[in-house]
């Protein structure tokens, strides 16, 4: 279904640390910690693998399966395309509503 990389990754391109990702998805942060820290798909209740898998579909993260059309060969993800989709997609931890870091440089 989904793998711990596959889970690192979403987390990645959202910008979100592992307390964040846990309130997206709904579920405890020791429970994504046991996931991403798994080897290989993750392994968990049925319930909490759903809400991992949805939360992600709703903020915009594409999960690809082995045979997934790609420019390359195995599990991963992208970001949909949110013109065509209609998706809102979550806003990066730090950056303001245009893209741009809130930190003084």
């Amino acid at each position: 279904m989904i793998t711990s990389g596959q889970m690192r990754a979403a987390r990645a391109l959202l910008g979100l640390d592992q307390r964040q990702f846990a309130d997206l998805c709904g579920v405890s942060l020791p429970t994504i910690q046991r996931m991403e820290s798994s080897d290989g798909t993750v392994r968990g209740m049925i319930d909490t693998l759903v809400k991992v898998v949805e939360a992600l579909d709703r903020a915009g993260i594409e999960l690809l399966g082995d045979f997934a059309q790609s420019s390359g060969v195995g599990r991963g993800v992208r970001l949909k395309e949110v013109a065509s989709s209609g998706l809102k997609p979550v806003k990066p931890a730090g950056q303001s509503a245009r893209g741009r870091s809130n930190n003084a440089a």
